[in-house]
């Protein structure tokens, strides 16, 4: 449009028109000089005023569009007929309501929620007590929906609904018969209670019949194995989700994207995630002045028996108060109850000299005998010549890593960046909607090429969606030259909904190299990172804060220039039959302990646990006769199993042989999974039958630093509203573009 508003001025007649005119002036000047100034002077004011008409016309078409966004998507605030109170945008809700989004889009008051978490440690195992108080301070009766998160390896294996002094204990079930039994009760006026996971770190509980003014009580219990790493053993109980990106084509081309029901949520189901109702739970701004009385908020105690004497406890995350006696320690939470909008991580430390060798940890249970094994190898010097290595960065910039996020990102990968040494090789990948890279193919390290990489790194914002697939198969294709090691190292805070397909991208492409997962943000999806590093034969690392990038990127980079833990082999007793998981068992970084769950015949005699690091052979030995029970042992074994053999079917397509399997286990250890849930019944009617109910689901607190507008949200339909919008914006564009012919030049 603009080119051929200039080319008009181009045009022969008026490149004539201007010579004349220029010459006519000339001879002007020479004798006129006062008239010339004039005719210029006037000359100029035309342009002027030409140029303001047309900023004129500029401010009108944004007017304009503004004016017919704001009346396209504000309706009416307040929508009667049922008397419940309802509001077009979220700003005419009252400080420290929770909304959620009803079927004809407008928001609607939700149900209250508060969150206590009660955990014990004992050595390496956790057992946990989450208890969630859903209060209806509405005038209805009311159905609550909460989709929350928990750790990744959590075992949920018991449930109990609190209805006053009332305690209803959960059973287990298979999915659809646990679902079946809930409605049911649902629909008879029952209390009831069903807890379901959508992901092995997310979850939904579902209440029914909870009474006007009233509050019902939902505990579940699971177990978990800490994580020990480097001498350091780290616990991280998540409080929120990070909105996921839902990549593929929609099955349902007409859904509404945020219709919510009780059991859908923002987005449709599409074709790489059929089930993303279910994880997008709708999403509640935090706002600063938020009443701890209405915003979401959890009280976390801990009761830890480490069994050594400690150099180091501290979170990170959150302020605790610790107080010690006789070996226990308690912590507590310093300023009480926190909102529910980051990660809760607590670290600590053995005293020098006290640092874990190994662990055994038995239970008997079903006439069968179960065991944890923990065995850390011996220390290994790091190789005198050192291996040169190709690093391949990934860095997430899509719109979820927005705020703090994308700041920590950055500073991870410019630490990482400057620990390249002369003889290693890189390339920078960057991905949202869109695929790049610095180089065509990786580089040789040197100090302009890493300025280079710096400067393009400390410039790159977080906007987009979460295409990980691209970057993936990027980052995993072509080989390293001979005498190099090749490590991908994939900085992101993991918050996609299609988990299964990226595990088996990775799977294919992996070949020789290994991928390094940087976990990034307040809340990210670690379900994601832990397994994705575990089929690239890597590791995790989480990074919670900008403070932790020096400390955590040091350790990483000591894993990858130390040798390997390979070939390692677990040789019991002869005559004992053990089946343990992991059954093949993963090469080991610098720092990490191998820890076996096994089911055993009998439990008499020494383990033998062998292995290679670097050239050197090593081996050690655990007796196997402890006749102190720990509780929860065989459902640390079963969740192990249930895992393994899920990721089995995914990679050879025997979908229908592993639900049996999974079945049979998680029933017989009463443990949530894919195929199995958790439900609780009251027998007594509570609700009058002609009482309607009202699904309320509970929305999940954004992230902290995270802005909903950077969090990216495919629609799988496009709403008539913004037809009209994006029409009425061409209609008023199309008229610019008729002023624009008309105008000539004077």
């Amino acid at each position: 449009m603009w080119e051929k508003y200039r080319g008009s001025q181009r045009s022969p007649q008026m490149r004539r028109r201007r010579r004349i005119t220029a010459d006519l002036e000339r001879e002007l000047l020479r004798d006129y000089p006062e008239l010339v100034a004039r005719m210029r002077r006037r000359r100029r004011l035309r342009r002027s005023d030409r140029n303001g008409r047309w900023l004129q016309l500029w401010y009108l078409l944004l007017s304009l569009t503004a004016f017919v966004a704001v009346g396209l998507y504000i309706p009416d605030a307040y929508a009667a007929g049922d008397g419940q109170e309802r509001y077009s945008e979220l700003h005419q809700a009252r400080t420290g309501t929770l909304l959620f989004v009803t079927d004809e889009q407008n928001y609607r008051a939700a149900l209250r929620l508060d969150t206590d978490v009660a955990m014990s440690i004992s050595g390496l195992v956790v057992r946990a007590q989450v208890r969630q108080t859903f209060r209806n301070d509405s005038a209805e009766w009311a159905e609550g929906v909460y989709v929350f998160p928990l750790p990744e390896n959590a075992a949920v294996n018991a449930l109990k609904m609190h209805i006053g002094e009332r305690v209803i204990v959960g059973e287990i079930k298979p999915r659809e018969v646990a679902r079946q039994v809930y409605q049911q009760a649902r629909d008879a006026g029952q209390r009831a209670s069903l807890v379901e996971q959508e992901r092995p770190n997310m979850f939904t509980t579902s209440v029914a019949n909870i009474p006007p003014g009233e509050s019902i009580s939902v505990e579940i219990a699971y177990l978990q194995t800490l994580r020990y790493d480097q001498g350091e053993f780290s616990l991280r109980f998540p409080l929120t989700i990070t909105p996921r990106f839902i990549p593929g084509a929609p099955i349902q081309v007409d859904a509404v994207p945020l219709r919510v029901d009780g059991t859908s949520g923002w987005a449709s189901p599409t074709a790489e995630v059929p089930d993303a109702p279910r994880v997008t739970p709708p999403i509640l701004i935090p706002r600063a002045d938020e009443s701890r009385d209405h915003f979401p908020v959890a009280g976390i105690a801990i009761r830890m028996n480490p069994g050594f004497p400690l150099a180091d406890l501290r979170s990170d995350s959150h302020p605790v108060a610790v107080q010690e006696a006789e070996g226990i320690h308690r912590i507590t939470l310093k300023d009480g109850p926190v909102r529910m909008e980051r990660d809760f991580v607590l670290r600590w430390r053995p005293e020098l000299g006290h640092h874990p060798q190994a662990a055994l940890f038995t239970e008997r249970f079903a006439d069968q005998d179960y065991a944890l094994v923990m065995m850390m190898p011996p220390a290994v010097a790091a190789d005198e010549v050192r291996i040169p290595r190709e690093v391949i960065f990934i860095l997430d910039t899509s719109g979820s890593m927005g705020g703090p996020s994308i700041e920590q990102a950055k500073a991870a990968l410019s630490d990482a960046l400057q620990r390249l040494q002369p003889g290693d090789r890189f390339n920078v990948i960057e991905f949202n909607n869109t695929t790049r890279k610095l180089y065509t193919s990786p580089q040789p390290v040197t100090s302009q090429r890493i300025a280079q990489a710096l400067r393009v790194v400390s410039g790159l914002r977080a906007d987009g969606g979460t295409m990980m697939v691209p970057a993936i198969e990027m980052a995993l294709r072509g080989q390293a030259p001979r005498g190099h090691l090749r490590q991908v190292l994939f900085i992101t805070d993991g918050a996609v909904g299609n988990e299964p397909a990226l595990f088996q991208l990775v799977r294919e492409r992996l070949g020789e190299s290994r991928l390094f997962t940087i976990g990034i943000g307040p809340a990210p999806n670690s379900y994601f990172m832990r397994e994705a590093a575990r089929m690239g034969r890597g590791s995790f690392t989480h990074i919670g804060s900008s403070a932790e990038v020096g400390e955590k990127i040091g350790r990483l980079f000591t894993k990858l220039e130390n040798p390997l833990l390979a070939q390692i082999r677990l040789r019991w007793p002869e005559g004992v039959d053990a089946e343990t998981w992991p059954d093949i068992h993963p090469d080991l970084y610098h720092g990490e302990p191998v820890l076996v769950a096994a089911l055993v015949d009998r439990l008499a005699g020494e383990l033998h646990i062998e292995g290679i690091t670097g050239q050197a052979p090593w081996r050690r030995t655990l007796a196997l006769a402890l006749p102190q029970q720990s509780p929860g042992i065989a459902a640390l074994w079963a969740q192990e199993k249930i895992r393994y053999l899920t990721h089995r079917a995914t990679r050879d397509g025997s979908e229908e042989k592993m639900r049996e399997a999974v079945t049979a286990i998680a029933l017989k250890h009463h443990l949530v999974s894919r195929y199995t849930s958790l439900v609780a019944v009251d027998k007594v009617p509570a609700r009058p039958a002609a009482t309607p109910l009202a699904a309320k689901p509970i929305p999940s607190p954004l992230p902290q630093g995270s802005t909903l507008h950077k969090v990216s949200m495919p629609r799988t339909a496009t709403p008539a509203s913004l037809h009209l919008l994006l029409g009425a914006a061409l209609a008023i564009g199309a008229w610019l573009l008729v002023a624009l012919r008309r105008e000539e030049p004077s």
